[in-house]
């Protein structure tokens, strides 16, 4: 399981469950206090289950199918290990927003929750901004402001102050605002308490780009620009048929 969100891999046992199949599970190490509790709670409510989940603390053995989670990198190493079994390896993802200039307060305080929830940590979190040419970036900052007491938290904070470091010893041109960090470059995947943005001229070429790192989106927030597009706000909160990387779990799962 994957261990960047609280209970992110609550949603892989649910499906494996519903689905009558018996789970196996090696926990994240930075996710298995709320992931205990949520199996015991189940076994609370229905005792049938305890016979349903195994949980491992070392290497899982004789399993038919499985589910694994990792980076870019790891995800080298689970196909080679299970190459032989039927899979889904799921690999380093990330969120962006398209923002037209036109976004009422309300949205962009909505948007805040996109980037900010959970410290910015998860795939579905918003780590890049496309913006129209001429943006005015006040009115962004002002709304980002509901979050300012972020930077209270040791780790963030830490995370901010060496990021600001790193860009003023390079030289980099960036905004600011106290607690965050918005950074133009064309690069996708952006450290804690940094925000990357890219603008764009018209929204024919900005499909063509998006069309580039569609393989690699989780979540695309926008108002009227894009198929599949998710709500101001709503990023981290996922429908059940909401499946990451977009493959159906269950299908995948019931699959002889």
């Amino acid at each position: 399981m994957a261990g960047n969100l609280p209970l992110v891999g609550f949603h892989d046992l649910l499906c494996v469950l519903i689905t009558g199949q018996k789970l196996a599970i090696k926990f994240s190490n930075n996710d298995d206090v709320l992931m205990r509790f949520m199996i015991k709670y189940l076994i609370f409510k229905n005792a049938n289950f305890k016979d349903y989940i195994i949980i491992n603390d070392s290497i899982i053995k004789n399993f038919e199918k499985v589910i694994a989670t990792g980076s870019n990198n790891t995800s080298r190493y689970f196909d080679f290990y299970f190459k032989n079994k039927p899979s889904i390896i799921r690999k380093n993802r990330f969120s962006v927003a398209i923002l037209s200039g036109k976004e009422s307060k309300i949205e962009l305080e909505k948007l805040s929750n996109d980037i900010f929830t959970f410290f910015g940590l998860g795939c579905r979190n918003v780590s890049k901004i496309y913006f129209p040419i001429n943006y005015n970036f006040d009115v962004f900052f002002k709304s980002m402001y509901k979050w300012k007491n972020i930077i209270y938290n040791h780790k963030y904070a830490s995370n901010y102050n060496y990021n600001r470091t790193i860009n003023l010893i390079d030289k980099n041109a960036f905004l600011e605002n106290g607690f965050l960090i918005l950074k133009e470059s064309e690069e996708n995947h952006s450290p804690i308490s940094v925000l990357l943005y890219e603008y764009y001229r018209n929204i024919k070429d900005l499909r063509k780009k998006i069309k580039l790192i569609e393989k690699d989106l989780q979540c695309i927030v926008s108002s009227n620009f894009y198929k599949n597009e998710v709500e101001f706000g709503e990023t981290q909160n996922p429908k059940l048929s909401d499946y990451a990387d977009n493959i159906d779990t269950i299908d995948f799962l019931l699959i002889k």
